[in-house]
């Protein structure tokens, strides 16, 4: 394991933040329903001296420091859980049924918390103002957007906007950051194929829903293979088709939803036209008629080439040559919307505990959990990011 220099402030506040996770952890609630999550969240600042904006968005929360003369950088963490029942035991467990932090947005919040805690111990060492924005709905609902129209990001604006992800995939004390694209645009497709339906033993004069739809399932396989740059990400996964209504009968509509992925912007919307494309010439082909509703989700998160230096030496001075490329994959964040509004960068801070090393506790599982040894780390970089955009004296 690489050697972690932990800021000392922030070692002296990790049981506090520990159990911030867990008290997190403990009460779990769905995006845009994190009313106690704020409370409590409010509760632990108010004898700080910030500027408190509360409730953005029905739950978010922008609690601004300021320390005299200089830029404003803001840093971010995401609020809700899942709607999953936890099957795992830990003595922190979800006491919400059904609700579980199973991303782990507990731990992107108690070091949030800490790192608010820390900066105010710490004014000697920045220079400028820091807003912490507690954004509520990431999982799907896209609370950033809403915060962001609702004036997260101004009054006074922010020059520059970090967050990061406890990553499972990564082994502890290790932490990937790189420039660009580090997640991919995440879009929702639900397809109808209309045809004519009859008996299954006299096709002729029908047109066949099932069959049209399995051409159509087939031919978007093809669009990412025959149409992206091979040295790009990109998937279409078709994951659920429901029609029929019986054995012996051609079904006469069948309906399909799927997901389209991309990295890169110009990849999304050759992926939607060629969907699109595809829908129009398989219905003239075959004589039915295909409806496609394609929903646009979040965009690619794309990281600021000069806020990735930024991060990449903060990150250098707590976790030295633990410091690499991130575990990609091609899933989607809505810190995406920040980094569309102010360049900033968004971290993968490795949390897989050492005796998941083999295999790793995924994501959005029943039982996932992470070395809370990273909640340190993680606050450790954040301070290191103010202390290097917001030098004292500056």
């Amino acid at each position: 394991m690489p050697h972690l220099t932990i800021h000392p402030v922030i070692a002296d506040l990790e049981k506090q933040i520990i159990a911030y996770r867990r008290h997190f952890h403990q009460h779990p609630e769905l995006g845009f329903q994190e009313v106690e999550t704020a409370k409590y969240i409010l509760d632990q600042v108010k004898d700080l001296d910030l500027d408190i904006r509360h409730p953005l968005v029905r739950t978010g929360i922008v609690a601004t420091m300021s320390n005299g003369d200089g830029p404003c950088i803001a840093l971010r963490a995401d609020m809700d859980a899942l709607p999953i029942q936890e099957t795992a035991d830990p003595p922190y467990k979800s006491q919400n049924d059904g609700v579980m932090h199973a991303c782990g947005h507990d731990g992107h919040l108690a070091i949030l918390l800490g790192t608010v805690l820390a900066l105010d111990q710490l004014r000697d060492q920045w220079q400028g103002t820091v807003k912490f924005i507690f954004q509520p709905a990431e999982e799907g609902e896209g609370g950033a957007r809403y915060m962001i129209a609702e004036g997260a990001l101004n009054d006074p604006d922010a020059t520059a906007i970090f967050g990061l992800h406890v990553w499972n995939y990564q082994d502890f004390g290790t932490i990937g950051i790189r420039s660009g694209p580090v997640l991919a645009a995440a879009d929702e497709f639900e397809i109808i194929v209309k045809g004519k339906g009859g008996h299954g033993a006299m096709p002729q004069g029908t047109v066949d829903a099932v069959y049209v739809a399995a051409q159509l399932v087939v031919a978007l396989q093809s669009i990412v293979s025959r149409n992206l740059d091979p040295l790009q990400s990109g998937v279409v996964s078709v994951g659920q088709i429901q029609g029929g209504q019986n054995f012996n009968i051609i079904a006469d509509e069948v309906a399909l939803k799927g997901t389209a992925r991309a990295y890169r912007e110009e990849d999304r919307q050759l992926i939607k036209s060629r969907l699109e494309g595809a829908c129009d010439g398989i219905a003239v082909t075959y004589g039915a008629a295909i409806e496609l509703d394609y929903h646009d989700g979040y965009p690619p998160t794309l990281n600021d080439p000069v806020m990735t230096e930024v991060a990449l030496r903060a990150a250098r001075k707590v976790a030295g040559d633990g410091v690499g490329e991130p575990y990609l994959s091609m899933g989607g964040e809505d810190m995406a919307y920040f980094l569309q509004e102010v360049p900033g960068c968004f971290i993968f801070l490795g949390s897989a505990k050492p005796e998941h090393k083999a295999e790793k506790v995924p994501h959005h599982c029943s039982h996932f959990d992470f070395d809370e040894r990273a909640l340190a780390v993680g606050a450790s970089v954040f301070i290191e990011i103010v202390r290097d955009l917001l030098p004292a004296g500056s």
